[in-house]
């Protein structure tokens, strides 16, 4: 089942297609807010590499954007691209297996300025890739992600103007990388609890602080931590 609510200032098509269900969403123009929600499994909000039914694009433009997404299932994929200044995101994801790739403004249009993202997840084996901006332009980010259950991998990179991440995960086997880079210092504070967990994190703003606060519970696993303010390429 498909639940699609738009209220818009914009230009804006969609179009549905089965199997099992998608959602194909173009929008451009100024104060958008859309709530997307699917319940099952093996849907797809696309589209960024999306392939069931050779979607595309998901594709969101514009400034002052609102956007809520609700997965409730295993094997859904959200992917795409978003191009937007003072975004307001909550995404929500109940299942195991899913998949997210999203990139924020990856050509610099707008900027992501004064993004505000949650991302709450429940269940195992999930994979998430978000890439915000690009060219320290993320000025004010405010992401959190709320993580709960075992063996999921999440992936995050950050080209911000100033800016605080916050991860509370909890469960086994879980990984965490993070790459966190501009010429304004950004806060990152990761909160984990559970046995075998993997954490890559790198923060590398150009002559500027940041700062690293990390709390963790369990036993076993790598923990990788590199602050380099010369901006050059550093790894583990």
């Amino acid at each position: 089942m498909n639940k699609i609510i738009i209220s818009l200032l914009a230009i804006i098509s969609i179009g549905i297609y089965a199997a099992d269900n998608e959602i194909y969403v173009e929008q451009s123009g100024a104060t958008a807010n859309l709530d997307l929600e699917q319940l099952g499994s093996a849907n797809i909000i696309g589209g960024l590499n999306s392939v069931a039914g050779t979607l595309t694009p998901f594709d969101l433009d514009g400034t002052g954007m609102t956007l809520d997404i609700n997965q409730i299932g295993d094997t859904n994929k959200f992917l795409g691209d978003i191009l937007a200044d003072s975004l307001t995101g909550f995404f929500e994801f109940d299942g195991d297996s899913n998949s997210f790739t999203i990139q924020v403004d990856p050509t610099n249009t707008y900027g992501a300025d004064s993004s505000n993202l949650n991302v709450d997840v429940t269940g195992s084996t999930n994979t998430f890739t978000l890439d915000l901006a690009t060219s320290s332009m993320a000025s004010n980010t405010d992401l959190d992600w709320i993580i709960n259950g075992s063996g999921n991998q999440l992936d995050f990179d950050i080209d911000y103007d100033g800016g605080t991440s916050y991860v509370d995960i909890d469960g086994d086997s879980n990984t965490v990388s993070f790459d966190g880079q501009g010429y304004a210092g950004g806060y990152f504070y990761l909160d984990q609890t559970g046995s075998s967990r993997t954490f890559n994190i790198q923060q590398q703003s150009t002559l500027d602080n940041d700062w690293l606060k990390i709390l963790s519970t369990g036993s076993n696993g790598t923990v990788c931590v590199i602050q380099n303010d010369g901006g050059t390429a550093v790894g583990c």
